[in-house]
């Protein structure tokens, strides 16, 4: 054994340098190697059996399971079974002989090493691999040892990882599934024996004023008085190693019932078992305890019993997340809600010594995550199963959450249940949608509680109510984390306030949808209470020598002052987001309570902006003018979002006596004029800018224009001399103005429009916008003197900007509106494409640019004329040399390749075009796209440029599929079959050929696309039908599809990726069959002949698409294990 021992002694003194401070990467790397070399040997599982049994040295016993892990996993199949034999029955040997001493992730590690062979061996050459763990949890001293052995069994066996073939896979789930009904009972019994063992024992509280009151809820909810006498029984107190043992046996269950179908093995008797531990979590007595008697070690099991109702609420959960009930099954469900209710109730019940929420502080954070995930899945997926049910109290389960809700400890704990309302809220909406018929009943049933939770959201965004909780909440920081979607479907981050804000609302919002005349009559008062104040600042407003000031200095009021601007600000917003239902089929009916909304924001607007109050001083500057400033931007928002309704007012009363309306819109132009200048806050001059937008959109009043405010903006904006607006304000005020004029007015006739005059006011509305950028065209050379180069890039930003704002917004307009805006644009369009040459090597101009001729093309291109369209395209492709290309995309950074790409989308544009007019360009964009672009493209690793190349060659085939297939329908009929002339062939295979290059490349974005785009042109065109694909391309495409699932370069597209295989082999399935699946397997290559062949075999010739996609997944699967297997490697042998 001399050998044996010098080598242990050479491997603990190796594996203590290896993790010693003071050894360089250069020696690990090297001792790296020599270890790995180690293990590949042949005979080196022997050394391993030996060191495990000698030696006490960790990183030995871990380098040593490492060994066999390897050797079973990657080279099992090339060892004489009778080494198998004994390593098989030296392993579990070791493992019984030593399993109380080895530290827990050794033991772990033999545990998976004696599964992993399970998982390669059972039940044919290792018939009692599961027998032996049956034995070992049944006794008692090694218990805890084959709950561990059980639960590394079900992850390795029932999901398991690439390395076995799906015949092994579908073998070793039969054979658990066989197992479960026995691992259930004895797992039942254990925790049952526990429970029963120590609740004799368990102490027996004196009877407390409260424990009376399991009551009538508790009752109605379990249905028959021994249940909830059952559940009332004092929590037995645990040894360590009981509670161990209870521990391991509840994991062992969540992790078996994340795969076992639900059926009859999963008893009552085992529901009932798991909810007594789930009480664990909600006994704050334990905990009580143990600060009672002082000791950490008390303190200490108060957690671990914790743990034990976190770890039963995960067995639950992983129930109730299965949607597919079977009908034997839901009498199960029943009973499982009736007793979490019942332990919603435990946690929520008030008594005495505890408030709710403090009885909510005192348990487990877990525990609590895992209740409301519980009570998430109940409302989304078991809800309208169970609602049906008479004897489930749904209306009483409303009560508890609303409790449980509003008692949260924690920010993440409310928004989370505010989701679950949500869920709820939508629930409801969808159920009343399709049965109309019994809508009153349905929100008669649920009026209170909805009523009461939009009272309760209400207060708690008002720091009137929830001041202590709502100033810890964080307004300065942009969190990264929480994304909220925009209309545009853009990004937007918001900070920790506006999140509990914006999700507040939305439940208002849904309450308000389902009860509008409650909801409105909850909000309006509180709304009403605060604008008194804000409108009351007036009398404390006094004239000091600089200007105005507010004469409130008292620290208290200034305080209160504060929290009523903060609620008000937020109740604002609140009557801005309910505008939406007061519009529509509901206008009439609601007509009176939006009236008196927006004529107390028109009064508020007007009011802020007279007595100016974001000018005014105030006692504390840094908190109330922030204040001051958002209420007022606040009340401008929540105007605007009644646009609509204004709009339909209009069309209402517009014909008869229109005074009101007339009145309502004059006076907010009033309140928005006044702002319109950069000395007003950015904050507060955007709300203005957006409300006047809104007005010239959407309301579109004739008299407008005729407003003396509206032409004080007109003057402002076209004065050259005023101070320019901040840019984003400049762009919407000139939309506005454009808006104006160019849009048609709502309920008036053609004849009536007026376009001759509004045509005029609008081309010198632009002509002045323009004047510096139209003299740029006199010197159209780039200034050579920085000052003046940076001068003039700014004349060309701010104007394109406005200019292409203005054709974006009327891009859906009626044709007279885009006439009129191109005949005002006319001259800067050409000035425009005059400029362009000069600026081609400075990116930054080159690209706004080219935005602004984008915008162009999409709204504009019929109004621009062939003629002048055609010079334009024709300027771009000269510009856009192979060195141009070339320079924008690999030296000019990202904005280089921003200019690339909105060139491409306007080519894009430009293919899509119908009719023939654009038809003559097709080759040289074809040939700008494959000759130039693509070649500089094609092998760069960066994905920049190259989703807008292939988009653009996508339109090229999808709108113009007849320029390279000419149909003839004579044709047709004379040969009885379409064979379709192909014409321009060599550009067509190209630009395949760029599609099956994009296939090979990491890009998983790129790939998802462009398969997307062939699949497509099949479904519209028959891509995969025409003869060209069909005889040259097919089966290669197939090819390089079936390669990128072996290589798994693309897991995340699996499914797409089998259906367009599928939709690729349906065209010619006889060849797929016959000679493609024979070329590709004997193209494979370390897989032997007789491999190959059980793959062609195992491949049936299904020609539905699921079977199709299930022997595609099947044959890639077993390809790799079959590579897997032959990776044995070859023999070597190294001396440690």
């Amino acid at each position: 054994m001399a050998s044996e021992e010098a080598s242990l002694r050479a491997l603990e003194s190796l594996m203590t340098e290896f993790f010693h401070n003071c050894t360089t990467n250069e020696r690990k790397r090297e001792i790296e190697e020599l270890l790995n070399n180690f293990a590949q040997q042949i005979g080196a599982w022997r050394f391993c059996l030996y060191f495990l049994s000698s030696t006490r040295n960790d990183y030995v016993m871990m380098y040593s399971l490492t060994v066999f892990e390897n050797l079973i996993n990657k080279m099992w199949l090339g060892v004489p079974s009778q080494d198998k034999m004994e390593i098989r029955s030296c392993l579990p040997k070791l493992l019984l002989a030593h399993h109380k001493t080895l530290p827990y992730f050794i033991r772990n590690k033999l545990c998976k090493v004696i599964v992993d062979i399970g998982r390669q061996d059972w039940p044919m050459f290792y018939h009692d691999f599961f027998t032996n763990i049956l034995q070992l949890i049944q006794s008692p001293v090694t218990t805890p040892l084959g709950l561990i052995m059980l639960k590394t069994t079900s992850e390795e066996l029932a999901c398991p990882r690439e390395d076995l073939s799906v015949a092994r896979k579908e073998e070793l789930r039969k054979l658990l599934l066989d197992q479960v009904q026995t691992v259930l009972g004895l797992l039942t019994g254990i925790l049952e024996s526990i429970w029963d063992k120590h609740s004799a024992t368990a102490a027996t509280p004196p009877p407390s004023p409260t424990s009376g009151e399991s009551g009538d809820l508790l009752s109605s909810l379990l249905q028959s008085p021994s249940a909830a006498k059952l559940l009332n029984q004092p929590i037995p107190i645990l040894d360590t190693e009981s509670e161990y043992i209870c521990s391991l046996a509840l994991e062992c269950l969540a992790h078996l019932f994340s795969w076992i179908p639900l059926s009859t093995s999963i008893t009552p008797s085992l529901l009932t078992t798991i909810f007594h531990f789930a009480r664990f979590g909600c006994d704050t007595r334990v905990r009580k305890m143990s600060s009672v008697n002082g000791s950490s070690q008390n303190s200490v099991l108060g957690q671990e019993r914790g743990r034990l109702g976190v770890l039963a609420m995960s067995c639950i959960n992983e129930l109730m997340s299965k949607n597919c009930v079977p009908m034997e099954f839901e009498e199960y469900l029943l009973r499982m809600f009736q007793q979490t209710f019942y332990l919603l109730q435990k946690i929520t019940k008030e008594n005495n010594a505890h408030t709710v929420k403090s009885r909510l502080e005192e348990l487990d954070e877990s525990y609590i995550e895992k209740f409301t995930d519980f009570l998430r899945l109940f409302v989304s997926v078991h809800l309208r199963r169970i609602e049906s049910y008479s004897q489930f109290p749904v209306v009483e389960f409303l009560a508890l959450l609303f409790k449980y809700t509003f008692h949260q400890p924690t920010h993440e704990g409310y928004f989370s249940c505010l989701d679950i309302w949500t869920l709820f809220l939508d629930y409801l909406t969808s159920k009343i949608k399709s049965r109309l018929a019994d809508k009153e009943a349905v929100l008669n049933r649920y009026e209170d509680a909805l009523v009461l939770l939009l009272t309760e959201v209400l207060n708690r965004i008002q720091f009137r109510y929830n001041q202590a909780q709502l100033e810890e909440l964080d307004d300065e920081t942009l969190d990264d984390d929480v994304r909220s979607r925009v209309e545009q479907g853009q990004l937007q981050q918001q900070t920790e306030w506006q999140r509990y804000l914006r999700q507040s609302l939305e439940v208002v919002a849904k309450v308000m949808e389902l009860l509008p005349t409650h909801a409105f009559s909850t909000l309006f008062p509180v709304l009403q209470d605060n604008l008194e104040v804000y409108l009351g600042l007036q009398q404390f407003v006094v004239t000091s020598g600089t200007g105005h000031r507010l004469n409130i200095t008292a620290e208290n009021d200034c305080r209160r002052l504060h929290c009523s601007l903060r609620d008000l600000s937020s109740l604002l917003q609140a009557v801005g987001r309910l505008a939406e239902y007061f519009t529509g089929d509901v206008f009439a009916a609601r007509f009176n309570d939006a009236l008196t909304v927006v004529e107390r924001l028109v009064k508020v607007t007007l009011y802020g902006s007279q007595i100016k109050l974001y000018n005014i001083e105030t006692a504390v500057p840094s908190v109330l003018k922030p204040d001051l400033i958002d209420v007022h931007a606040q009340s401008l928002a929540a105007l605007q979002a009644y646009a609509h309704w204004l709009a339909q007012f209009y069309s209402e009363v517009h014909r008869q006596n229109p005074e009101q309306f007339i009145s309502l819109v004059s006076t907010t132009l009033e309140a928005i004029t006044p702002l319109i200048s950069s000395k007003v806050q950015e904050k507060l001059l955007l709300s203005a800018c957006h409300l006047l937008v809104s007005l010239a959109t959407t309301v579109r009043p004739v008299f407008l224009i005729s407003i003396p405010a509206v032409q004080k903006v007109f003057n402002r904006i076209t004065d050259t001399s005023a101070q320019q607006l901040p840019d984003k304000a400049q762009v919407l005020v000139c939309r506005a103005l454009s808006n104006v004029l160019l849009l048609p007015w709502p309920n008036l006739p053609e004849s009536e429009q007026q376009w001759a005059v509004r045509s005029t006011n609008h081309a010198s509305l632009i002509s002045a916008l323009t004047r510096e950028y139209r003299q740029l065209k006199t010197n159209a050379i780039l200034p050579q003197r920085k000052v003046q180069l940076e001068d003039t890039k700014v004349i060309i930003h701010q104007t394109l900007s406005v200019l292409e704002d203005i054709v974006g917004s009327i891009s859906g307009e009626s044709t007279k509106s885009r006439q009129i805006c191109y005949q005002s644009l006319q001259e800067s369009v050409q000035v425009s494409l005059a400029l362009f040459p000069a600026f081609i090597h400075q990116s930054d101009v080159t690209d706004e640019m080219l935005s602004f001729f984008l915008t162009l093309f999409q709204g504009l291109r019929v109004q621009m004329g062939v003629p002048f369209t055609e010079q334009i395209i024709q300027t771009f492709l000269n510009m856009f040399t192979r060195e141009q290309l070339a320079e924008s995309i690999l030296h000019e950074g990202s904005t280089g390749c921003r200019v690339v790409e909105k060139f491409l989308k306007i080519l894009q544009v430009v293919v899509q075009e119908p009719g023939q007019v654009f038809k003559p360009f097709l080759p040289s964009v074809i040939s700008l796209c494959m000759e130039q672009v693509y070649p500089i493209i094609a092998e760069r690793s960066s994905p920049d440029v190259k989703a807008e190349l292939f988009e653009l060659l996508f339109r090229v085939l999808h709108h113009n599929w007849r320029y390279f297939f000419k149909s003839s329908v004579l044709a047709s009929v004379q040969r009885g079959v379409a064979e379709e002339q192909m014409e321009n062939e060599a550009q067509f295979s190209a630009i395949m050929q760029a599609f099956g290059q994009s296939f090979l490349q990491p890009d998983i974005h790129l790939f998802k696309q462009n398969l997307f785009y062939l699949e497509t042109l099949n479904t519209k065109q028959k891509l995969y039908h025409k003869k060209i694909f069909r005889t040259t391309m097919l089966f290669q495409f197939v090819n390089v599809l079936l390669q990128v699932l072996v290589h798994k370069s693309h897991d995340l597209l699996q499914e797409e990726i089998g259906i367009a295989t599928y939709n690729m082999a349906s065209v010619d399935f006889d060849g797929f069959y016959s000679a493609f699946l024979p070329e590709f397997l004997a193209s494979c290559d370390g897989v032997d002949s007789n491999q190959k062949n059980v793959l062609g075999r195992n491949f049936k010739m299904d020609r539905d698409l699921p079977s199709f996609t299930q022997n595609v997944h099947r044959l890639v699967n077993d390809l790799r294990y079959y590579r897997l297997c032959n990776d044995s490697l070859p023999p070597g042998t190294v001396k440690l």
